[in-house]
């Protein structure tokens, strides 16, 4: 079966069993995608809830600090001057799009869709499966499911 098939029938059981009074006519029916790096990410997430085991997507992102001020000429008109810049966010350089536990073991889910891993994800991924986690590396959702039935 096609792996977003296969997400959308655990999407529909998981709905069934969370709301059963609500009529099949009017349940709403899921529509995934892997084609976008958040496309693909919200499938894996979603795979994990319906399959009872624990995802999340990690923010790995800076922080933008606005140093810019609001002036008023004597017309009344407002113009903003300064500028802003980002500060690097707290979290380890290089950290995984997910991180999940999948049958009492660590995994580090990493989503690439053209672009390649960073010198610091290569050194992230070595972190990881010295301290004996498991780091995948996903293109697609058939992808994720292919690593995900090695370790079931």
């Amino acid at each position: 079966m096609n792996g977003l098939k296969q997400l959308r029938e655990l999407a529909l059981e998981y709905s069934r069993k969370r709301h059963p009074n609500i009529p099949e006519y009017a349940r709403s029916y899921p529509v995934y995608s892997d084609r976008t790096a958040n496309g693909l990410t919200r499938c894996i997430l979603d795979f994990l809830k319906f399959s009872g085991h624990q995802g999340e997507r990690v923010n790995s992102t800076g922080r933008y600090l606005d140093n810019s001020i609001v002036v008023e000429n004597v017309l009344g008109d407002k113009k903003r001057i300064g500028s802003g810049q980002w500060i690097p966010g707290a979290g380890v350089k290089g950290t995984a799009d997910i991180s999940a536990v999948i049958s009492g073991k660590a995994v580090k889910v990493e989503v690439k869709m053209k672009d390649r891993q960073s010198a610091d994800q290569k050194a992230y991924q070595e972190a990881v499966e010295r301290a004996g986690g498991l780091y995948w590396l996903v293109r697609s959702f058939d992808d994720f499911l292919e690593h995900y039935n090695q370790l079931s």
